[in-house]
């Protein structure tokens, strides 16, 4: 379902950003906290301000913060914004539709993917930012 692994940077960020009670977080800190490359890192708030989910402000004293509260932000939201389309890739090339399972395997598995998707998205929607940074917090 995860095609990389934004989805699990982009929530470590948030819930960075949720545990920071001392304002904004500059890029250069919150890659320190992921491990990564402040610049790559960047360009996964800029997905997360495109999305709604921060707010990046410029200039000294300038970083992310979460634009709403913890407990209204939905891992659901995060994966919508790092996975805009379907992650699962069917065949590349075309299958020969004379054969019978040709002409059928993509449409009976994208069936399939749709279901598990929508399983594993009602699973996400399930569980907020901020019962993920309880459970943080409590394994200390």
């Amino acid at each position: 379902m995860f095609r990389n692994s934004h989805f699990a940077l982009a929530t470590h960020v948030l819930a960075a950003l949720a545990l920071n009670p001392d304002g904004p977080m500059t890029s250069a800190t919150l890659a320190q906290s992921v491990n990564t490359n402040p610049a790559f890192l960047r360009v996964l708030l800029g997905q997360l301000k495109a999305a709604g989910l921060i707010e990046v402000t410029l200039g000294k004293g300038g970083g992310a913060t979460l634009k709403k509260p913890a407990q209204e932000i939905r891992l659901a939201d995060i994966y919508r914004a790092m996975e805009p389309e379907s992650t699962v890739r069917l065949h590349q090339c075309e299958p020969d539709h004379r054969c019978l399972v040709g002409r059928n395997i993509v449409p009976v598995l994208e069936e399939v993917i749709d279901d598990v998707e929508a399983a594993a998205l009602a699973r996400l929607e399930e569980t907020t930012l901020q019962s993920l940074t309880r459970k943080i917090r409590k394994r200390g």
